[in-house]
């Protein structure tokens, strides 16, 4: 790169920052910068560096020549130039995907707090799903950067549906506890496991239908250690959840209506539910890790 190669002859020549600046006459930050690829000198300034350091402009430019023939200078700097301003775009949309991560955290925050130490069990739910829905609108508004997906639609559109549903999800749950701190509508305790085990099953079916779909990302899925270190590892597992998830809420269904503990049955299902993914995973990606 031209940044390390300019900070490599300046010091072979044993020219401090500052003598070189002022042999080039510009400030020793702009020196500092070109070194750390920040900025790039100008034509005019490149062809005096060469001359002060007594080498080619080739050379500062880490261009290869051919038939002792250098790369064309202005072609050389646009690809420079090109190359920085796409770094400066990465770093640029890693600072904005990392203010919206705190921002959808700070509202994850707000809602475990609101949970904790609200004692009005309807003021509660309110200020949970005020925050809890703030997150997830920052989360739905900015998945495509959130997820580095900027041009499969497709996949992006999956994550959208996938963002909905779990609204959707919240927000019934939220309103049947508001509506059950106000009397408006009373559950029995078996309406209740009822209630619970209908909303188990549609999320353990959708994630069935649409986790083989999910793409590739650090936000989103069954993200454990050996699936976000692999791509493969991450497809494979999230398969294993489709084929799994539909046989998995039949049985749940059947063991929650037979079972009297409610709580151990749910517990066990998720267990066996993730547990099976995760341990094929696993050993197919232990097995791709050492076939190296």
């Amino acid at each position: 790169m031209m940044d390390e190669t300019i900070r490599r002859i300046r010091k072979e020549k044993g020219l401090s920052q500052e003598e070189m600046a002022v042999r080039l006459h510009v400030v020793r930050q702009t020196v500092s910068k070109w070194e750390t690829g920040r900025s790039v000198p100008d034509a005019e300034v490149l062809v005096r560096m060469a001359e002060l350091l007594e080498v080619p402009v080739s050379r500062l430019l880490g261009a290869d020549t051919e038939d002792g023939v250098p790369v064309e200078l202005s072609e050389e700097l646009a690809r420079v130039n090109a190359q920085l301003a796409a770094h400066k775009q990465q770093v640029q949309l890693l600072h904005r995907a990392g203010e919206k991560r705190g921002l959808v955290l700070f509202f994850a925050a707000a809602a475990m707090m609101a949970a904790l130490l609200v004692k009005n069990e309807l003021v509660a739910l309110l200020l949970v799903g005020v925050c809890t829905g703030a997150a997830v609108v920052v989360f739905y508004r900015n998945i495509a950067l959130l997820t580095r997906i900027t041009t499969a639609t497709l996949k992006t559109d999956v994550l959208h549906v996938t963002t909905i549903f779990d609204s959707v999800v919240l927000a019934v749950g939220i309103l049947c506890g508001v509506l059950t701190a106000l009397d408006v509508v009373a559950f029995s305790e078996n309406g209740e496991k009822m209630a619970a085990m209908l909303l188990v099953s549609c999320v353990l079916v959708f994630a069935g239908i649409m986790a083989p779909r999910w793409p590739y990302s650090r936000h989103t899925g069954l993200r454990l250690p050996w699936t976000l270190q692999d791509e493969d590892t991450w497809n494979l597992a999230h398969r294993i959840i489709g084929w799994i998830s539909l046989p998995t809420a039949l049985l749940y269904m059947a063991l929650a209506m037979t079972i009297p503990e409610f709580e151990i049955v749910t517990l066990g299902t998720m267990v066996i539910w993730i547990g099976i993914p995760g341990l094929l995973s696993y050993r197919f990606f232990r097995r791709k890790m050492l076939g190296r």
